[in-house]
C-alpha cells in the first residue's frame, strides 16, 4: 500500500523555521516527482514547491521563493521542505503528493496533478 507520512509541523514564531518531511511507505520514491501543497481554512489549495525524480528541477511558488526550500534524500525515502523566515500567511495544513510519469525525473508540477497524497501536517506561525 502506498502511503506518504508528513512530519514536522507545529507552532513557530514569526521569522523562525520548520522542516517539513514526507516519508514514503510501501513503495520507493525513485524517479516520483513529489509536490508540496497547503490549505489554510476558507482559502484554495496552494501548491507550494515541487521537486522532480531526479531532483535536478524545482519549482517554488512566488510567495515562498526565496524562504523555502525542498530537496529529497532517496536513500531515506524522504522528501524535505526547509521553511525559513516564516510568516503568519504561512499557516495552513502542509500536505505532499507522489506522482510517477515518464517526464517525472526531468519535471514537476506545483499544480495537484498528483494521484498520491499524504495526510498533512499543520503548521501554524504566531507570536
Amino acid at each position: 500500500q502506498l502511503q506518504l507520512v508528513e512530519s514536522g509541523g507545529g507552532l513557530v514564531r514569526p521569522g523562525g523555521s520548520l522542516r517539513l518531511s514526507c516519508a514514503a511507505s510501501g513503495f520507493s520514491l525513485d524517479h516520483y516527482a513529489i509536490g508540496w501543497f497547503r490549505q489554510a481554512p476558507g482559502k484554495e489549495r496552494e501548491g507550494v514547491s515541487c521537486i522532480s525524480g531526479s531532483g535536478a528541477s524545482t519549482g517554488y511558488a512566488d510567495s515562498v521563493k526565496g524562504r523555502f526550500t525542498i530537496s529529497r534524500d532517496d536513500a531515506k525515502n524522504t522528501v524535505y521542505l526547509q521553511m525559513n523566515s516564516l510568516k503568519p500567511e504561512d499557516t495552513a495544513v502542509y500536505r505532499c503528493a507522489a506522482e510517477v510519469t515518464h517526464y517525472s525525473d526531468y519535471y514537476c508540477e506545483t499544480k495537484p496533478l498528483y494521484n498520491n497524497w499524504g495526510q498533512g501536517t499543520q503548521v501554524t506561525v504566531s507570536s
